[in-house]
């Protein structure tokens, strides 16, 4: 399984940023402006919160195994795979979620003195924090769950080229 990278999320960020901005701008032109839901913000908190609490429980649960505490619940692969995967997915959405809402954002911020477009403003501004909280969440569970490396000192901890 690759590893996320923190380059194809800024560009999948950018790409969507710049295609909002310019779609909210021709959507404004014919007078009216998709608006930013209020929940936007609240269920990527959510997620957040989610892989927050599951890469906690993963990372006390595979201490508790590495220690060999009695009665220790170890952690199947399977499961920690799943929430790896939970996690890339949730933070390649995150990305576009935060891009589209931050160019929506920016194009709102020269109607800052209209109170509707303002909350509007308020509202992608803190979908696009919470996106990155959902992003920093998935970072944090991918390195929970990854497997430590070999050990093998004749090769200095990398597999011996073929």
């Amino acid at each position: 399984m690759k590893q996320l990278r923190v380059g194809m999320l800024a560009g999948l960020f950018g790409v969507a940023g710049v295609l909002s901005w310019a779609g909210a701008r021709l959507w404004d032109s014919v007078g009216t402006l998709p608006r930013v839901p209020l929940a936007a913000p609240i269920v990527l908190a959510l997620i957040a919160v989610v892989l927050l609490a599951t890469a906690i429980s993963l990372r006390a649960r595979l201490r508790a195994q590495r220690e060999r505490w009695p009665g220790a619940k170890g952690v199947e692969p399977l499961m920690a795979a799943r929430a790896v995967v939970f996690g890339q997915a949730s933070a390649l959405v995150a990305a576009l979620v935060c891009g589209m809402y931050g160019g929506v954002g920016v194009f709102m911020l020269e109607f800052l003195d209209i109170p509707a477009r303002r909350d509007q403003a308020y509202y992608a501004g803190f979908s696009v924090l919470a996106g990155i909280g959902v992003i920093a969440a998935a970072f944090f569970l991918e390195r929970v769950c990854k497997l430590p490396e070999d050990g093998d000192d004749e090769h200095g901890g990398t597999a011996p080229a073929a």
